[in-house]
C-alpha cells in the first residue's frame, strides 16, 4: 500500500498546525461560528445534531492494522468507543470536543491519516472496488489510479472551490464494485481491441434530489491520457457549471443543461490543449505509485483444514457461502467481515472490533484492509487454510453474521439520529428489517437482495440503486417512507422506480416482507435473484402487494 513520502508528511502535519490555531482561535471567540465554518469543513469536521463529527478519509478504502489500530484508540480516547463506515469509504467519529480535534488529527497523521478534503466544495475522498488488488475477476489493481488522483486533487489550486463538491470513483473489473456510474466521474478499467489498458469514462452521475447515472463521454482512455482528461473535465464543470443555485450546482445539471454531446465537445477542446501542456512527469508518478501496490508475498500451503471446517460445520459453510469472494490466488480468499449483525446500527464498528480486524490482517492478511462503500470490513488476503481460524475469532468478537449481500446486510445513513439534514430516521428502520429477516429464517432463501435507506432527499444512503430503495420524508412532522424498486449501483446501474405513496414507520417492515413474499412467489426458480424477476415482471405485482386495496378499488 501506498506510504507518505517526506512532502506528505509535512503537508499533513502543517495542516493540523494550522488548524489548531484556527481552532483556537474559534475558543477564545476570535472567530466567530460563521468565520470558522469553512475553515472547519476544509478539514473534514461537520456540525451535527449534537455535536461536532469528524469525517476521516481512508482513500480507496485501503488501511493496514497500524492505522485500525489507531481508529480503535480514537474511538475510546477521544469519542464514545465506535466509529462509523460510510459509503464513502470514510470512517466518522460522531463525539469529539472542539478541542480535542488538532490532537486527533495529529493522531492520524502519526499513522499517514488525515481528514482532508473529506467535505468541502472540492474533490472528495477517491473511492474505488473494496476487492481491489485481489479480485480473482480484477481487469487491472484500480488503487494506483486512485492514489495518482488523490495526489494530483489535493489542494490542487484551481479545484479547491468548484461549484460544489465532486465525487470520482475506479473500478479495476467488469463487474462494477464501486458504484461509478453514480459519481461526478466515473473510470472502469477495461482493456481495447489489442489488449491494452485504459479507462470507460463517463460524467455527471449523483444520487441525491436529482438522481442521474452517469453517461460515457469517453469509450477508451488510454492510461497516460488519465490527469489531462480527467483536469479537463473539471475545468469545463469549473467554468460553465452554475453557483446561482446550491441544487442546481453538480456536474450532473451541468451536463443535462448543455447535453453530453455538447459538454464533451468542450472537454474535448480542452484536452487538447492540456495533453499538450502536461509533462510525462505524472506517468513517472504512476509508475512510483504503483510499485507500492505489488502484491503481497503469498504461501503455498495445503487447503485441507478449510475443507474439513466446510465439511463438517454448517455455520461454518454458511459463512463461506456469503461472506467469502474468489481471489486472483486459488488457494486464497477474499473475506468480507460484515458490520450488520442483525439488528445493530449498519456501518458501526467499537474499538475493540477495529482490534481484531488489526489483529486478524495482521496474522492472517498480509497486513492489509479494506472498507467497502456497503460499510463492510474486507480481508482481502487470507489463504483458505487459515479462515476457520479467522471466523472462530470473528464468532468471539461478534463479527461473523453470514448475511454479506443478504436482505439484512443493508447500507443506512445516520439518518436523524445524528445528521441535521435528515428529516427521517435511518438507523431504526435498518435494525427493524434485519431483526424481521432474522425472525423468519429464509434469509438465504431469499438470496440477493439489496436494500439501501436514507434519511433525506440527499440519498447518503445511496436507495436510488437499492433493488428496495427507502426514502425517509418529513410529512407534515411525520416520517413518512418512500419505496422504490428495481436501483442497481453495478455495471448495469439503474435507478429505483418509486411504487407509490409512502409508509408510516410501523409500516415498513411488513410493506419490505410483502416485497419479498411477493418475489418468492414469482421467481422462475431459486437461482433468480430479485433484481432479476423485477425486471423480468416489471412493478405492477410489487405494487399490488403493497397497495392492495388502491388495486382492486382501480379494477372495480
Amino acid at each position: 500500500m501506498y506510504r507518505y513520502d517526506s512532502f506528505d508528511r509535512e503537508f499533513v502535519r502543517s495542516r493540523v498546525a494550522q488548524f489548531r490555531q484556527q481552532v483556537e482561535r474559534r475558543i477564545d471567540g476570535s472567530l466567530t461560528e460563521e468565520e470558522f465554518k469553512p475553515l472547519r469543513l476544509m478539514n473534514g469536521l461537520y456540525l451535527q445534531l449534537h455535536a461536532y463529527m469528524l469525517r476521516v478519509a481512508i482513500p480507496y478504502g485501503t488501511l493496514d492494522s497500524r492505522q485500525m489500530r489507531q481508529l480503535a484508540h480514537i474511538a475510546e480516547r477521544w469519542d464514545k468507543g465506535y466509529g462509523h463506515f460510510t459509503t464513502r469509504q470514510n470512517i466518522q467519529f460522531n463525539w469529539p470536543r472542539l478541542k480535542d480535534v488538532p490532537d486527533i488529527l495529529d493522531a492520524l497523521a502519526d499513522v499517514e491519516m488525515h481528514a482532508i478534503q473529506t467535505s468541502g466544495n472540492c474533490v472528495r475522498n477517491i473511492t474505488a472496488d473494496h476487492f481491489a488488488g485481489a479480485a480473482a475477476d480484477e481487469i487491472a489493481d484500480p488503487r494506483p489510479t486512485a492514489e495518482l488522483l488523490r495526489q494530483w486533487s489535493t489542494d490542487h489550486p484551481e479545484f479547491a472551490f468548484l461549484p460544489r463538491k465532486f465525487k470520482i470513483a475506479v473500478s479495476g473489473s467488469p463487474v462494477d464494485r464501486a458504484v461509478t456510474r453514480a459519481h461526478d466521474i466515473g473510470l472502469r478499467m477495461i482493456r481495447n481491441g489489442v489488449g491494452e489498458t485504459g479507462y470507460e469514462v463517463s460524467i455527471g452521475g449523483g444520487l441525491g434530489r436529482t438522481p442521474v447515472i452517469g453517461s460515457v463521454v469517453r469509450d477508451f482512455l488510454p492510461v497516460a491520457d488519465l490527469l489531462p482528461y480527467v483536469e479537463s473535465i473539471l475545468q469545463v464543470y469549473n467554468a460553465i457549471g452554475r453557483r446561482d443555485n446550491i441544487y442546481k450546482a453538480r456536474i450532473k445539471i451541468t451536463v443535462r443543461e448543455h447535453g453530453i454531446d455538447a459538454f464533451r465537445e468542450r472537454v474535448e477542446q480542452r484536452f487538447r490543449i492540456q495533453h499538450k501542456a502536461f509533462t510525462s512527469a505524472h506517468q513517472a508518478l504512476l509508475k512510483r505509485i504503483s510499485a507500492m501496490f505489488a502484491a503481497p508475498a503469498f504461501i503455498e500451503a495445503p487447503t485441507g483444514a478449510f475443507d474439513a471446517a466446510l465439511a463438517r460445520d454448517p455455520v461454518f459453510r454458511s459463512f463461506v457461502d456469503t461472506n467469502l469472494h474468489p481471489h486472483r490466488n486459488p488457494q486464497y480468499a477474499i473475506v468480507t467481515i460484515s458490520l450488520k449483525a442483525h439488528g445493530a446500527t449498519p456501518g458501526d464498528a467499537t474499538a475493540e472490533q477495529m482490534r481484531v480486524i488489526a489483529d486478524l490482517a495482521e496474522r492472517y492478511g498480509h497486513d492489509e484492509i479494506r472498507i467497502s462503500h456497503e460499510q463492510n470490513c474486507i480481508l482481502p488476503h487470507v489463504h483458505k487454510r487459515d479462515v476457520p481460524a479467522v471466523h472462530a475469532a470473528l464468532r468471539e468478537a461478534d463479527l461473523a453474521t453470514s448475511n454479506v449481500g443478504l436482505a439484512s446486510d443493508i447500507i443506512a445513513c445516520p439518518g436523524m439520529d445524528y445528521c441535521n439534514l435528515a428529516t427521517a430516521r435511518s438507523i431504526p428502520i435498518a435494525q427493524d428489517i434485519a431483526t424481521r429477516m432474522k425472525e423468519r429464517g429464509d434469509e438465504r432463501q431469499v438470496g440477493d437482495l439489496k436494500i439501501k435507506i436514507s434519511g433525506c432527499i440527499n440519498a447518503c444512503g445511496h436507495h436510488h440503486v437499492g433493488h428496495i430503495g427507502i426514502l425517509g420524508l418529513d410529512r407534515a412532522g411525520v416520517e413518512n417512507y418512500q419505496i422504490t424498486l428495481g436501483g442497481d449501483g453495478t455495471e448495469t446501474a439503474a435507478l429505483g422506480e418509486r411504487v407509490g405513496p409512502g409508509f408510516a414507520a410501523d409500516d415498513v417492515v411488513p410493506a419490505v416482507e410483502r416485497l419479498i413474499d411477493t418475489y418468492l412467489v414469482l421467481r422462475s426458480d431459486e437461482d433468480e435473484a430479485f433484481l432479476a424477476t423485477y425486471r423480468r415482471v416489471g412493478m405492477q405485482p410489487f405494487k399490488a402487494a403493497l397497495y392492495p386495496d388502491t388495486v382492486l378499488a382501480a379494477g372495480r
